[in-house]
């Protein structure tokens, strides 16, 4: 009764992004921040004035994305064109359409075509590789060697900051599980988040904030932000991804540097994000021109520029490779990262794991 009361309420309000199109509109839904959006409305505007035939209606969905696309595909009026990640893509396998015989899996990063892909189709347009890495205040600390251990954080100690930051979501400790050889699954989909080495992770993670009192807790980041809490000195070791690389360019005044999460027992994780055309296209041709242009070399290098991603082609990486430390650590990591394993339980199983475990 519930979810038919949320979609009376809420397919309305959706469908005014939507509305009525014709042959030469085309929807795309995507989320993002308000730069991210700036770049996008800039990609559309691009697109259009090469295509003048064509009207992108463009659909931000900054809250609740996914739960939100979900309806509109349950109430059979789903944009053309979304944006998607890897996460969540198996769970809509059978809305997407197979992009195998459009996209040259050539141009692109083996992780970021293998995340995308499910039951042995492409299913969307690669725009990104996404890695966690920690920012590091260099005027509180030292910079560790490229090779160094997870277990070395707790030698690390300030008088008025937390040495790392800590969220209570699994996704945050996934470095940790892929560091001790644990995960939430092995490349066959069985479940290993009950294993020893998983435990082992899962306690150490706990500990940085619990033993050690290096990490803050909940009530102590408060209203703030982990992101802000880094800016304004309060911790040393920021766990994030190369999203949060131009506002820290921006707004830290201190030195600040990349590094890597330590390499550990498995490789390190990595996801991606994409564009995919969705079944119920009204015109397919029309969108599958779309997110060639969105998922090609032009598009691509003006993403990256703008330092918001790592991005997926491989004729786009040269301009993090041949950049500054900062920039080669995300190139770096490529070579030595696996997909997450994911299927259509991972996101049923991550919530639940999230809603039993005392992070």
């Amino acid at each position: 009764m519930l979810k038919k009361l949320l979609l009376i309420i809420l397919i309305p309000v959706l469908l005014t992004g939507c509305g009525k199109k014709t042959q030469n509109e085309l929807t795309f839904a995507s989320w993002g921040s308000i730069t991210e959006v700036g770049i996008l409305k800039q990609v559309i505007k691009n697109y259009e004035s090469e295509n003048p035939n064509i009207k992108i209606n463009f659909m931000h969905i900054p809250q609740n994305y996914f739960q939100k696309i979900h309806l509109l595909f349950a109430s059979n009026t789903p944009p053309d064109v979304i944006f998607i990640n890897n996460l969540n893509l198996p769970m809509y396998e059978k809305y997407l359409t197979d992009l195998s015989e459009e996209i040259n899996k050539d141009e692109f990063f083996e992780p970021a075509i293998k995340g995308l892909s499910y039951d042995n189709k492409i299913l969307a347009a690669p725009r990104d590789i996404s890695e966690l890495v920690f920012y590091v205040n260099l005027d509180k600390t030292k910079l560790p060697n490229t090779d160094w251990k997870i277990e070395d954080l707790v030698k690390y100690r300030y008088k008025d900051s937390f040495t790392v930051s800590y969220e209570n979501d699994i996704y945050s400790a996934l470095p940790y599980l892929s560091y001790f050889g644990g995960g939430i699954f092995d490349k066959d989909f069985n479940l290993i988040i009950n294993e020893e080495k998983s435990k082992k992770a899962i306690e150490f993670y706990k500990d940085l904030k619990n033993k050690y009192k290096i990490a803050p807790s909940k009530s102590q980041v408060g209203s703030s932000t982990l992101a802000q809490m880094f800016l304004d000195g309060k911790i040393v070791f920021y766990l994030s991804g190369r999203w949060m690389y131009p506002k820290i360019s921006e707004k830290a005044n201190f030195n600040w540097a990349v590094i890597n999460f330590p390499y550990g027992e498995s490789a390190l994780l990595c996801d991606a994000s994409g564009w995919a055309v969705t079944k119920g296209a009204l015109n397919k041709s029309e969108a599958l021109k779309f997110v060639k242009y969105l998922s090609g070399k032009r598009t691509s290098e003006y993403f990256a520029k703008t330092g918001l991603i790592v991005p997926a082609r491989i004729d786009t990486i040269q301009l993090l490779n041949n950049k500054n430390h900062n920039e080669k650590v995300f190139f770096d990591i490529i070579e030595r990262s696996k997909n997450t394993p994911v299927n259509k339980e991972y996101k049923r199983l991550t919530d639940k794991i999230n809603s039993e475990l005392d992070l």
